[in-house]
């Protein structure tokens, strides 16, 4: 191969490197000035975030009630939504454990966090019985499919949770902290390609 030609691929992969490093930077640029999620709205209540680590997906949070009842929440970005109104683009997938003091059973509730006309909500999908926390095998009966349950005792199971503190100002700042955690995410990752394109 010519010196020639070796100069003149070099300068063809320097220019595209340079195109997509100014892509990146536009895109970083655009991400760091629209900053939805800046502002945090919605309250913890009583819970204290236990796990928030920058590297995980996840959200944990928990609280100890005075009856000794422990309360476990964890939450991630599930899928979008693709209503045009919403501020929070993705639903979150919420686990709720309840924990009684002296008891080693456990209920778990799995639900989704949705923003929906002008607030955000939960709905329950599963509610578990579980003997113990590690009791998770496939052939153990954890309870009936919930859309199946008398709608009455599926609204009085949800008020259960709203008594426990899973309140729509909940769900709002829980469904915020992920979608702003993602946002950060998603920007650092930018800025390691921005990095490691500049490199060369």
């Amino acid at each position: 191969m010519s010196r020639v030609t070796t100069l003149l691929q070099k300068g063809k992969k320097a220019l595209q490197d340079l195109e997509l490093l100014k892509v990146l930077q536009s895109e970083i640029r655009h991400e760091l000035s629209n900053d939805l999620y800046k502002n945090e709205t919605g309250s913890l209540g009583d819970f204290v975030i236990d796990w928030n680590s920058p590297h995980s997906k996840d959200v944990v949070m928990r609280k100890r009630c005075e009856s000794g009842e422990e309360i476990a929440i964890s939450a991630l970005l599930g899928e979008e939504t693709f209503a045009e109104d919403n501020l929070y683009p993705k639903q979150a997938n919420m686990k709720v454990c309840i924990k009684k003091n002296g008891l080693s059973s456990v209920l778990q509730f799995d639900c989704k966090v949705l923003d929906g006309q002008n607030k955000i909500d939960f709905h329950i999908e599963n509610a578990y019985y579980l003997k113990s926390p590690t009791d998770l095998g496939s052939s153990v009966y954890k309870g009936p499919d919930f859309s199946e349950l008398d709608p009455a005792l599926q609204q009085e199971l949800k008020q259960y949770l709203i008594s426990r503190g899973i309140s729509g100002s909940l769900t709002t700042f829980l469904l915020h902290q992920i979608h702003h955690k993602e946002q950060d995410q998603y920007i650092k990752w930018l800025q390691k390609l921005e990095a490691m394109v500049a490199s060369n």
